[in-house]
């Protein structure tokens, strides 16, 4: 059974034509041809190329000649928004008000530590708050563009009181990020963010020095 082009995940229009202009007409048909033969097609780029040699091998096959190693890259995060998001991305700034979120939380007791990181994220940041999707708070604007080519608009900073724990966005990958967590408190880590039972269970003037930190320094992605 043959792969189309098509299904090969990054293998826009201009690269599947100049394949099968060349006579190439699926996945399979690639086996054994020469790298320097297909990058010289017209609208065929090195990044293509990569994908293409990438589900060949997967297949068990591959190019033949001399095949660069795939070229090194990283998530890039700049400061502010440009609009530019994935299709499918649903996380996106909403008209609800955070203190009105707050207010309306399942618990009383979730209502008073939303109080609380509010007035301290607000206070620290000099921000006003923003809701993102039904549950995150965030303050700032950042844009992210994966290795991958996936991106979309952001918060730098935030939160989100939630019934399990409380979530901590963007405080893990600033200079001080280490040290200060050795001196949070109990806490726990996972995908670049920081979670909480309750705001009890930490040091509230460490919290603050974090997010300061955090909020001065280079952006680093968040979950």
């Amino acid at each position: 059974m043959s792969t189309t082009f098509g299904s090969v995940a990054g293998i826009g229009r201009p690269a599947r034509d100049a394949l099968q202009q060349a006579g190439y007409l699926n996945l399979e048909s690639l086996h054994g041809v020469e790298y320097a033969t297909l990058a010289s097609l017209h609208g065929l780029g090195r990044r293509s190329l990569e994908r293409l040699r990438a589900a060949l091998v997967e297949r068990g096959m591959g190019l033949a000649g001399h095949v660069p190693e795939p070229e090194a890259r990283r998530s890039v995060i700049t400061e502010g928004h440009t609009g530019k998001n994935a299709i499918d991305l649903k996380t996106a700034p909403s008209d609800q008000t955070p203190s009105d979120f707050v207010e309306g939380l399942d618990t009383a007791r979730r209502v008073v530590h939303g109080r609380l990181l509010l007035e301290i994220f607000t206070r620290v940041t000099g921000e006003q708050p923003v809701m993102w999707g039904p549950t995150m708070i965030g303050y700032g604007q950042a844009h992210y563009r994966y290795a991958t080519g996936r991106e979309g608009d952001t918060f730098r900073l935030g939160f989100s009181p939630r019934k399990a724990k409380i979530s901590l966005y963007g405080l893990t990958g600033s200079p001080r990020s280490a040290e200060l967590s050795a001196r949070l408190g109990k806490h726990s880590t996972g995908a670049a963010c920081l979670y909480i039972n309750t705001p009890e269970d930490i040091d509230l003037a460490v919290l603050e020095e974090m997010i300061r930190d955090a909020w001065e320094a280079d952006l680093t992605p968040h979950c």
